[in-house]
């Protein structure tokens, strides 16, 4: 069969390739980057909270900052789904650190209801668990789409189950056990699906190319890391309430 490529082609689009493959791996490391910048300045906020027993005080005996910590993340993920493409790179910024921050309040009372070796070991297992799913996701030839928007329909649905109960008040046998392992199947799913769509859409924008792309893949990743960091936290408080078997 006749070649009708011209010389020198191959090796543009050897270079381009290259380059796209580049700038891939320098995109998800910004995105792990920041999911690890978050993990550790959550992690700093829980134990400075939960080692004092005044800030706990003040806290959990303040109903309005405990409103803001309990239903804040919450309001913070609505607003980015609702208004991404308003939001500038800065806006972006604040929900993603003011996410982390509320989110390492919220998880300060961990120190109280376990020891030091209960949250070494789930946080050993999340890790490794997440680094395995999320390494599925980006090797993966196969669409986690669907999957993911039918995982994406479970995690609402157990953040409204989550809620109804605790405004009604109401409950059942073996509750806490079923939200713990649905919410550890779901957020295990999503952090596949999470880092396929990460690769995609840089794949995507880099197609395009110009500087609305970079601006989108600027926004992008800050998106992907926050996704990311909600599933390992998800996955991470049902590991340790399961390994420790408490309500």
């Amino acid at each position: 069969m006749a070649d009708y490529r011209t010389p020198g082609m191959g090796a543009a689009t050897s270079a381009h390739t290259a380059e796209i493959d580049e700038g891939l791996r320098a995109h998800m490391n910004k995105v792990y980057g920041l999911m690890s910048m978050a993990m550790v300045v959550t992690a700093v906020l829980a134990y400075a909270i939960g080692t004092s027993p005044v800030a706990l005080e003040t806290i959990f005996t303040n109903t309005p900052l405990l409103y803001a910590i309990m239903f804040g993340p919450l309001a913070l993920v609505l607003v980015l789904n609702f208004s991404f493409a308003r939001l500038s790179v800065g806006a972006l910024n604040g929900i993603f650190w003011a996410y982390a921050a509320l989110t390492g309040a919220s998880l300060s009372v961990i120190f109280q209801m376990f020891n030091l070796g209960e949250i070494f070991v789930a946080l050993g297992i999340t890790s490794v668990a997440f680094l395995g799913l999320s390494l599925v996701g980006y090797t993966t030839k196969k669409d986690l789409g669907p999957i993911g928007s039918f995982l994406i329909m479970g995690a609402w649905g157990l953040i409204a189950l989550s809620l109804a109960s605790w405004i009604f008040g109401f409950s059942f046998s073996g509750m806490t056990f079923f939200i713990n392992i649905a919410a550890l199947v779901i957020f295990a799913g999503l952090t596949a699906y999470y880092t396929q769509s990460i690769k995609n859409e840089y794949l995507q924008a880099r197609t395009y190319g110009g500087p609305e792309a970079e601006m989108y893949l600027e926004k992008a990743a800050i998106v992907g890391a926050l996704s990311l960091y909600i599933s390992f936290i998800a996955m991470f408080r049902s590991i340790l309430f399961l390994l420790s078997g408490r309500e």
